[in-house]
């Protein structure tokens, strides 16, 4: 597998389980170095949003109101990432949010772990600044892709991040590109064992392969 869905979403809160909900989703798809698919849309959950919410992602109540029910966009965003790997920065909280909005739609959570580019950005840059993502852009000089807080804008630069994460541990360590399942792996490592787990993972692949 060469592709990658690189998620976003924008919420009324911090987490499904005190009843917030998604009001805008994002996906990139990357194959290799290139974006090759985009999907976006806003969504009605028919909750409310904060002003602080609506303030920082510049999306109104009005918006949503007028966009399609939440259950009609994520059943079309399922549809658009198939059975591609699912990559987010900050994934625990993407990953929350589409399963749970999955699962109010009636459809299936993904099974498959989400790659994290937070997570591997601290081991694989512990030198940088920040972590956050619009700091690990200006560390990187990756490409602007719009205002902060709108899940299109986000997902660009996440994606614009995992190409580079995958491109500095091919050059560091002259292997393969590295795979979704590599990539995992190396995420949940220690922080300073990212050598270590990715010898592991290596030699499971060869062994795998003998």
């Amino acid at each position: 597998m060469t592709r990658w869905a690189v998620i976003d979403f924008e919420t009324t809160g911090l987490s499904p389980l005190n009843g917030d909900r998604a009001t805008e989703v994002a996906i990139v798809i990357v194959d290799e170095d290139a974006v090759v698919g985009r999907f976006q849309s806003l969504m009605n959950a028919g909750v409310a949003i904060p002003p602080f919410i609506e303030s920082l992602t510049g999306i109104s109540n009005a918006m949503v109101a007028a966009a399609p029910p939440a259950a009609e966009v994520m059943a079309e965003a399922a549809r658009f990432v198939g059975t591609v790997p699912l990559v987010a920065h900050n994934a625990a909280f993407d990953r929350r949010f589409w399963n749970a909005e999955l699962a109010l739609g009636g459809q299936r959570a993904t099974p498959v772990p989400f790659a994290c580019t937070l997570l591997l950005s601290r081991r694989i840059y512990p030198q940088a600044p920040s972590h956050k993502l619009g700091a690990l852009a200006d560390y990187h000089r990756l490409p602007a892709t719009g205002r902060a807080h709108r899940a299109l804008a986000d997902a660009e630069m996440a994606a614009a991040l995992l190409v580079r994460i995958r491109r500095d541990l091919q050059s560091r360590y002259g292997i393969e590109p590295p795979c979704h399942d590599l990539l995992v792996s190396l995420q949940e490592a220690q922080r300073r064992g990212l050598e270590t787990a990715l010898h592991r993972h290596l030699q499971a692949r060869a062994r795998a392969a003998a």
